[in-house]
């Protein structure tokens, strides 16, 4: 009869709501617009430095010495004012925060759980409401990250996936031994795992919810539909991320950028070392002109990136990574008409490396990673060419056609004279047409 109860619960909890959700492309405009979002991994794993959860989970240190971290964390010298100027100082327009990593421990004061930094650790206080607070006044979107699974729950190892055979090796924190299933217990989990995701969308009002953990479980432990639907109730037009098992907004590769542009809006999220906590061991950082590419490439093919950093257990940012946040900056703002209010660039084959397009498709933005021989080459531009310019500094820059077959209409390649002076990172070559663009891609005469 309980087990009944629970599940009658969550199902009226989570269905019906259709007609109650705004319209997908409304919600997220700000999201196709925004480009640079900051990632922040935080937690007790940044005490000692350990990897975040994966470090127990993979027997790197035991679940205990890595769980004692909790007693060195006291984010004492935590200011969301100063990380919020970071930010916008880098060019990001949104940030996504760890509230609750697999390990367990919750960054603010849930009612579900004890595990949480509030009762458990010398910080002592909520850290999500000040972060909120603190991207909202510098007019940055707030993203709050959340793990679906929790290695420290007790009752999350209660059922295994139907598609992973049962094995008695598997690891604990995952799977309950081999034929002690309970069903049960897994509703309960549901009923937390829902909980803290209420608390965190009414408590906070995020824009965007960024998930993570869905690999153990199948869909029909999951049941993400519902999930959405009650989520788009509690906090109405949250974005959510596409790890929702099918039921989110939008793709997010991970570390790596997808070779060929996805079709849907995408969202890479990378770390600036090897990392995504702070580990005082890893210094092997990008450089700063490795992060403007990827981020150049993120643009060019229609999504954003979201660069992790890994703040220290007091709340500190560390200094290689406060140094490449403002080197990104400063190239952003030499460019910036080339990014928010762009599109994806053109198709392969008419420019070799990345673009973007004006809102009006009237703008061509060419950016040049490297520095070419004689003149840099575009194709299959039908338009008269009203002007060409160095974005960031307005040196005019002069081109001549060649070739092409004007009485059927293929256009000659446009070779664009070199500029006097490069951009330390990357140059960005500003193309204005004498209207909306109107490319050729055909096989030729």
């Amino acid at each position: 009869m309980k087990k009944i109860i629970i599940l009658t619960l969550i199902t009226i909890n989570c269905n019906s709501f259709a007609q109650l959700l705004p319209s997908d492309s409304a919600k997220m405009q700000w999201f196709y617009t925004a480009k640079l979002g900051i990632f922040m991994h935080w937690g007790i794993y940044a005490v000692d430095g350990t990897a975040e959860s994966w470090a127990f989970f993979r027997n790197e240190v035991p679940y205990n010495q890595y769980m004692a971290q909790k007693n060195g964390f006291t984010a004492s010298k935590y200011d969301p004012e100063s990380w919020a100027a970071l930010f916008v100082e880098a060019g990001a327009r949104y940030a996504v925060l760890t509230s609750k990593h697999h390990d367990g421990v919750a960054l603010w004061d849930t009612k579900y759980s004890d595990l949480n930094v509030v009762k458990a650790t010398p910080a002592g206080r909520d850290l999500i409401d000040p972060y909120c607070k603190a991207m909202q006044k510098a007019n940055l979107k707030v993203g709050i990250y959340f793990s679906h699974l929790d290695w420290s729950h007790p009752d999350y190892a209660s059922v295994a996936s139907h598609a992973v055979l049962f094995d008695e090796k598997r690891n604990p924190f995952s799977y309950p031994p081999k034929g002690k299933e309970d069903i049960f217990r897994w509703e309960k989990f549901l009923l937390f795992h829902r909980g803290q995701i209420k608390e965190l969308c009414t408590l906070y009002k995020p824009d965007l919810l960024w998930f993570d953990g869905t690999w153990e479980r199948d869909d029909e432990h999951w049941r993400m539909k519902e999930l959405r639907d009650s989520i788009l109730v509690w906090k109405p037009g949250v974005i959510l991320n596409s790890r929702m098992r099918g039921y989110g907004d939008y793709e997010t590769p991970e570390q790596a950028i997808p070779v060929t542009r996805p079709d849907k809006k995408w969202e890479l999220c990378m770390t600036m070392n090897n990392s995504w906590g702070y580990r005082q061991s890893d210094t092997n950082y990008k450089t700063p002109l490795e992060i403007i590419r990827t981020f150049v490439e993120c643009i060019g093919n229609g999504g954003n990136l979201l660069l992790d950093i890994g703040p220290m257990e007091d709340g500190t940012i560390p200094k290689p990574q406060i140094e490449r946040l403002k080197i990104l900056g400063q190239w952003i703002r030499r460019n910036e008409p080339a990014i928010y209010s762009t599109s994806a660039g053109l198709p392969l084959g008419h420019f070799y490396g990345q673009s973007t397009l004006s809102a009006d498709k009237k703008t061509i933005y060419l950016f040049v990673s490297d520095q070419p021989h004689e003149y840099i080459p575009l194709k299959g531009i039908r338009n008269k060419i009203k002007s060409i310019n160095v974005l960031a500094t307005g040196e005019q820059l002069t081109y001549k056609i060649s070739g092409g077959a004007p009485w059927v209409n293929i256009p000659g390649d446009i070779h664009i004279s070199l500029p006097k002076k490069y951009d330390d990172y990357i140059t960005v070559i500003a193309i204005e047409l004498d209207g909306t663009i109107n490319l050729y891609h055909d096989k030729g005469y």
